[in-house]
This record gives structure tokens, sequence and C-alpha cells, in this order.
């Protein structure tokens, strides 16, 4: 089952609305936009677990028809606020029925998947979502590596959170974003490279590249462990043959 929605929360939602892509999160969006270009094609997007709406803005800028779907009431009133002329739908926990199947041409999760617990349960989901891309869409999960649990980064702090560094496979770990107005810790679930590998079998969605960012010198930020840690891992996926 997922982890109880922190982000169904009005405060954070409020803090989420106000944050583009600042410091770390810069990483996680700078090489979107080129990895998207190289291996998708057409220009209908779902963006599962779009939050308060900045990755369907972002999605848009591309030149996307993008529909925003979220499980929190409170983040999809914020994403409708910042952008009235957008599409967002507020969608029951893993109810994909209301999305028609076989009709996306990419399908972007930013976070989402951290955020959910039990193997089982994300094979579910990644699955679900599966169904909906049409035969020659990709699907794109930009989520957090390992590491961002247990350094110190431009725009999060795990210095409080000594027991992440011992944390296995699916355990919850905490981590505080610095930010937004909202530093209350958020709690996820840590998941390895192998665990998303065995993920992408069990939703029968095959790998086609992977791109994990560092930071640049030349960059407008004092990077501390972005310069040689890749906070972020980008997975870029297709339907597994049958």
């Amino acid at each position: 089952m997922s982890l109880p929605n922190a982000y169904d929360d009005a405060q954070r939602a409020a803090a989420y609305a106000a944050l583009e892509f600042p410091g770390t999160y810069y990483l996680a969006f700078r090489d979107l936009p080129e990895i998207i270009a190289q291996h998708v094609s057409g220009r209908v997007a779902l963006d599962f677990g779009c939050g308060a709406g900045r990755s369907t803005r972002f999605l848009q800028r591309l030149g996307f028809g993008a529909t925003g779907v979220d499980i929190s009431s409170s983040m999809i009133e914020q994403a409708r606020r910042a952008d009235p002329g957008g599409t967002y739908r507020l969608i029951g926990d893993g109810d994909f029925g209301a999305l028609p199947a076989g009709s996306f041409d990419l399908i972007l999760s930013a976070f989402a998947f951290d955020n959910i617990a039990g193997a089982p349960r994300r094979a579910a989901l990644l699955g679900g979502l599966r169904k909906l891309l049409n035969p020659t869409g990709r699907i794109v999960l930009l989520d957090s590596t390992p590491e961002i649990y247990a350094h110190e980064w431009v725009s999060f702090t795990t210095s409080a959170f000594a027991e992440n560094r011992a944390a296995r496979a699916g355990d919850r770990v905490r981590i505080v974003m610095k930010d937004g107005a909202d530093q209350r810790p958020l709690v996820d679930c840590i998941w390895f490279h192998e665990d998303y590998l065995r993920l992408f079998a069990a939703a029968g969605v095959a790998l086609v590249t992977q791109h994990r960012p560092l930071g640049r010198h030349a960059e407008p930020w004092r990077w501390g462990s972005e310069l040689s840690i890749a906070p972020w891992v980008i997975y870029v996926l297709e339907p597994a043959e049958t």
C-alpha cells in the first residue's frame, strides 16, 4: 500500500505550488527535454502524480498536450489555480478507469514512485500506466536515488536522520526540503536500482535507457554533493515484448 499521503495537506500543497525548479530540483529537469526529444514521438502526455502542476506545465512548455492526475485534492486545487486553462484530474489511488487506454505518447512520473510502498503495489501501478501507452509510447520515471537520503544537498538535508544510511529496500526514510516554506520532514520509501529492474519486469515494461544527472561548476548554485553524486535517476521505459 502507499504511504499516507503527506502531500494531501493544504500547507504542503501551497509550498509546492510556489516551487518551480530551484537548486537540486533543477538537476531533475535540466536534461529531460533532450531525453524526451530523443525517445518520444507524438505530443499527447500524461503527468502521473502531477502535484501542484509544475511538471505538467513543464510538459506544456515542451509542446505537449498534457493531462495532470493526482490523488491529492489539495494539490489538484493548487494546480488548477496556477493553470486555469490546463487539464488536471483528481483520481482514486490506482484508478485509471477515466483515462483512455492506449492513447498516450508519453507518461511522465516525477517523484511519485518515491512515495509508493510495497513492490506489488508499485508493479500494479506501473503496469496500469503501461496500459495507457500507445504501442510506441514511453514512460519516463524521474525518481530519487538512494544516495539522496544519505548526503547533504543545495535543496535537501538528511543530517538529522542517520538511520537513513542503514535503510534497506522499501524502508521509510526522511528528508527535509530546504527550498520551500514548509520544512516538515518528508517520508519516502528507499528503492535501489535492482528493485527498479524487478519492478520493470513485473510491470511488463523494458528499460530503454537511464540517466543520473550531476551538477556542473558553471551552473548558478553552490553545489554540494551534486557535483559527484547523482540525487536523481531518470528511467526511460517502453512496453515489453510479449
